[in-house]
C-alpha cells in the first residue's frame, strides 16, 4: 500500500474532514495536554507541526512532529479506526526518522508513561523514546 508522508501546510476541505475523522478514533490518553482532538489540530497546523499518512488522496492517519535543534520529536500518532494494523503509523515513524537522519537529528517518540505496551513495542522497534519531562 504506498502511502505518502506529508506535511500538512495548507490542508483541503477534504483534509481537515480526514484529520476530524483521525482523531475522533483516537484514544483519550493520546490527546493530552490538548484538551481535544480540535486542539491538538489547531496546533498543529498553526505551528506546522502536523504531518499525515496519505493514500488514494486520502488522509489516514496523522502526527506532530517538531523539529527541536537537538532532538527532532514526533507525537499523537494516530491513525484512522478503520486503516489501523495496516501499515499507516509505520509509514509516519519510518518517513519522520529518515528525514530526521538526513538532518543529521535523532528522532524521538514521545509514549506516555502509563503506556507500557506501546513503550515496549518502540523499544523493540528500536525506537528512542523521549522523557516527556524533556
Amino acid at each position: 500500500m504506498p502511502v505518502y508522508f506529508e506535511s500538512a501546510e495548507q490542508p483541503s476541505t477534504q483534509d481537515l474532514a480526514d484529520l476530524e475523522k483521525i482523531y475522533a478514533d483516537a484514544p483519550n490518553w493520546l490527546l493530552p495536554p490538548y484538551s481535544d482532538a480540535a486542539s491538538l489540530l489547531e496546533h498543529g497546523l498553526s505551528h506546522n507541526t502536523l504531518v499525515t499518512a496519505r493514500f488514494n488522496s486520502r488522509l489516514l492517519g496523522a502526527a506532530l512532529l517538531e523539529k527541536q535543534a537537538q532532538r527532532w520529536l514526533l507525537s499523537h500518532v494516530c491513525v484512522r479506526e478503520l486503516t489501523r494494523n495496516r501499515g499507516v503509523a509505520r509509514r509516519l515513524i519510518e518517513e519522520a526518522s529518515r528525514l530526521a537522519n538526513e538532518a543529521g537529528q535523532v528522532l524521538q517518540v514521545l509514549i506516555p508513561e502509563d503506556q507500557p505496551q506501546l513503550r515496549e513495542l518502540a523499544q523493540a522497534k528500536a525506537l528512542v523514546i523521549a522523557n516527556s519531562a524533556a
